[in-house]
């Protein structure tokens, strides 16, 4: 019974941070740390005490993948757009890439993956619809996290 109720807590806990990522990167373009990592712990619990669709070690690899794909793409992106302009804004900032670690975490390499494709989808064609030159990525980058998690949960 306790074991039910704490999976519960956990997942609302879960679903309170993605929601408070969303609008915080909606409405400021900031992700705060005082959702990412209690959404990281919320993770790792449910990793360690739960039947969980992930192992643990594929979601420590997927951790690191994303992080460390993220990071590069950020970080080059921020050089080469210095490098032309040294008032120019990083397309990509560090919120974003602790965001793509988490969600490595969550979701392993392969639900990372399906999560980048839909994000820079839908980004995309938010992009284009509204016509803005920035965009918050966290929005849709948990969208196609979701998704993905249904993805694995239910076809894998």
């Amino acid at each position: 019974m306790i074991y039910n109720i704490f999976f519960i807590f956990l997942v609302v806990v879960a679903l309170v941070c993605v929601v408070g990522i969303a609008t915080a990167d909606f409405r400021r373009r900031i992700i705060p740390d005082a959702y990412l990592f209690p959404l990281m712990l919320t993770g790792l619990l449910l990793l360690a005490f739960y039947p969980y669709p992930i192992s643990l070690p594929a979601a420590a690899v997927g951790g690191a993948f994303g992080y460390a794909l993220s990071a590069t793409v950020g970080f080059v992106f921020d050089y080469f757009l210095r490098r032309r302009d040294s008032n120019a804004l990083s397309p990509i900032g560090m919120g974003d890439i602790k965001l793509i670690g988490v969600g490595g975490l969550w979701l392993g390499a392969t639900g990372l993956a399906i999560a980048l494709v839909v994000a820079c989808l839908t980004g995309a064609v938010w992009a284009r619809t509204k016509k803005q030159q920035y965009i918050p990525f966290a929005p849709f980058f948990l969208l196609g996290g979701i998704l993905a998690l249904i993805g694995i949960v239910f076809l894998l």
